[in-house]
């Protein structure tokens, strides 16, 4: 018999992690550690450089920003996964779910622009820095984020539209932890290839291009940091941007793995894994990477400790 087919469902079965009812409360302690640390974390950069009058410099609003979009992204997602695990009641809204996606999506692209923008920024102060105050102003700064925010949001509209009008079989599990763009594509009974187009060439025309600018941008500076002749020079111009850099690699290379491929070629257990360290590691590790050897940010950290 031919599965029954619904245009409107009212809504989705998220499957999680694992059925395992013993694995339930663990991964609920592990998750909700992991999502206090985040928020904690985060919001200490997000209000220390709003107090802190000698971090009102772009390099530092930038990350005042990246940090704005962690807590959001995380939010979006935990604190759904965490009331699962401890109520079990995997049931979610057709709308929750929709917007749910729409946030993750967008959100991402905010943070994929941003970090574009701050690979500018770190281009412009070591290979052009007689020029930064002017070619890095505030209003030059406040252009960049609100660029970034605009273009995140709206470039995501099309997948939810096109995926809101997708028909549903009768399998409305979600086998993954939250509602993501492939698993609701696994489960359409229409043709996806529209959504898979959108998603290439916003992939390519966004995605890779900020990806590419931001790689051109460290070409320049690594390039510019070995002609310091000072070895103390050179390391501390390799400081200032490793942190970034690394940031970068990780997310662009989870959500490349995740989302720039056919759905046939679609795992449970690596997409899972995939998601986890988009949505968990990097905003986990954003607050350690960026703060833990930054001098100017520690001196201000303990400066409003004192007050």
């Amino acid at each position: 018999m031919a599965p029954k087919i619904q245009g409107n469902v009212s809504g989705f079965i998220i499957q999680g992690f694992s059925d395992s009812p013993e694995l339930q409360l663990p991964l609920f302690v592990l998750f909700l550690i992991i999502y206090l640390c985040i928020v904690i974390g985060n919001f200490i950069i997000f209000l220390v450089i709003l107090l802190s009058s000698d971090l009102h410099t772009p390099m530092y609003k930038f990350l005042q920003n990246l940090s704005i979009i962690d807590i959001s992204f995380t939010s979006n997602v935990l604190p759904g996964l965490l009331h699962r695990l401890i109520t079990k009641q995997n049931n979610i809204a057709f709308f929750r779910c929709m917007a749910q996606m729409y946030l993750c999506t967008s959100l991402a692209c905010n943070e994929f622009f941003l970090l574009t923008a701050m690979a500018y920024d770190r281009y412009v102060a070591i290979c052009d820095p007689l020029h930064y105050i002017t070619r890095m102003s505030e209003q030059t700064c406040a252009w960049l984020i609100s660029t970034s925010y605009c273009v995140g949001f709206v470039c995501c509209t099309g997948h939810v539209v096109l995926i809101s009008k997708l028909l549903y079989c009768n399998s409305h599990v979600i086998d993954h932890f939250f509602c993501d763009l492939v698993p609701l594509l696994k489960l359409s009974c229409s043709d996806t290839f529209n959504v898979e187009i959108l998603t290439y060439v916003i992939g390519t025309l966004l995605t890779f291009n900020s990806f590419l600018l931001t790689l051109i941008s460290y070409i320049y500076i690594i390039s510019t940091i070995l002609k310091i002749q000072s070895t103390h020079g050179r390391q501390k111009a390799f400081s200032t941007c490793a942190s970034h850099l690394t940031c970068v690699i990780i997310l662009y290379m989870t959500l490349i793995c995740l989302y720039m491929r056919p759905t046939t070629s679609y795992s449970m257990r690596r997409d899972k894994f995939f998601s986890l360290l988009y949505i968990v590691l990097v905003p986990l590790l954003n607050p350690l990477i960026y703060t833990l050897k930054n001098k100017e940010f520690l001196t201000a950290f303990k400066t409003l400790r004192k007050t």
